[in-house]
Parts: structure tokens; sequence; C-alpha cells
């Protein structure tokens, strides 16, 4: 039996995958993942509402952390630079835990329902962006659009270093932003 919250917690989300994975997400039920983690259901139900929200957690402690990042970038630094600056601070934990994305990747990419509660997170996670960037001044319009376009950005360099174990995802974070200042720059033409 796990001794503390956060140890059960941690039980709950990698029994929660492993049966994700052996089984598919539709064929394991709440009582399946709290018997693997070695709890009952309600403490299964203490850590999450949902037999979804348990791949999201770590999405979660994400926004913190981005948030945290961005609240430590220098008030000097220009919008862009500094959403790619909280970004890249993300890329070691992102590295250290580079398994359990891969696989988290797997269960998502073919379980409708869990798409669709990814795409929420990822908007909350631009929610995040966004709200960081007005605080540094800039207006709804540009905090917002920012915020999408760069989360998009994040988002596709995540799926591409999940999809290539070669890959490191400093390298496409930083290529992502790159390629976005060099699109936007040489590719606008006339107004």
């Amino acid at each position: 039996m796990p001794r503390s919250g956060a140890e059960a917690r941690d039980r709950l989300e990698r029994g929660a995958l492993e049966l994700y994975i052996e089984r598919g997400y539709d064929q394991t039920t709440i009582a399946d993942i709290a018997a693997r983690a070695g709890v009952t259901q309600r403490t299964y139900f203490r850590h999450f509402p949902d037999k979804r929200e348990v791949l999201f957690s770590v999405e979660s402690r994400q926004q913190q952390a981005l948030a945290d990042a961005l609240a430590e970038v220098a008030s000097s630094a220009p919008p862009l630079a500094a959403v790619l600056q909280a970004f890249r601070s993300m890329a070691p934990a992102l590295e250290d835990n580079r398994p359990l994305a891969v696989a988290r990747h797997r269960v998502i990419s073919v379980t409708p329902a869990l798409r669709e509660r990814e795409l929420m997170k990822e908007a909350a996670l631009g929610a995040v962006v966004a709200d960081a960037l007005r605080q540094r001044g800039l207006s709804e319009w540009s905090a917002t659009l920012l915020a999408q376009v760069t989360t998009a950005a994040l988002g596709h360099a995540i799926h591409t270093w999940v999809a290539d174990r070669n890959s490191d995802i400093n390298d496409l974070i930083v290529q992502a932003f790159t390629d976005l200042g060099e699109f936007a720059s040489s590719h606008l033409g006339p107004r």
C-alpha cells in the first residue's frame, strides 16, 4: 500500500498508463487501475475525477512550472523570446520523462476521448502563456495570438520529439521558434 498521497498518485498514473497500453483505454476500468496501483477506488477518486484525467495530471504540473518560468524571465525580454526561454526551461523535465511521454502519446493518439482532453489541456497551457503576456503589457489580442501560435509550436515540437527517439526536445523547441520567426519575416508579402 502506498504510504503517501504523492506515492499513490504516481502509482495510479503509472498503473493506468500500463493498463491503457496493455488493454486499451476503453477496456480499462477505474477498479482495474486502483487494483494495479494497490489502492482503493476511493483513493483513486481522491486524486482524479475520472479515468481520463489520470493521464493528464502532468499537464497541471507543467502549467504551474510554465507560469513560474514565465514569471522568472526578465521583463526586458521581448515577448517571443520570453516564451521561448520559458518553454526551453521545461525541456530537461520533458527529457527526463521521455519514456512516459512516448507511452502517453501512444495511448492518446488512438483514443478520441483522450485526444479531446489533450486539446483542452493545450488550451489551458495557452491561457497560462496569454496571461503572462498580458502581465508583460501586451494587449488581449496580441497576448492571445502569440500564446496560441507559440503553444502550437511547442505542441508540434513535442509531437515530433515523441515520434523521433533520436531528437532533442530543446533543439526542436528552438527550431520551431526559429521557423516561426523566419516564416513571419519572409512570407508576409506586401500589405
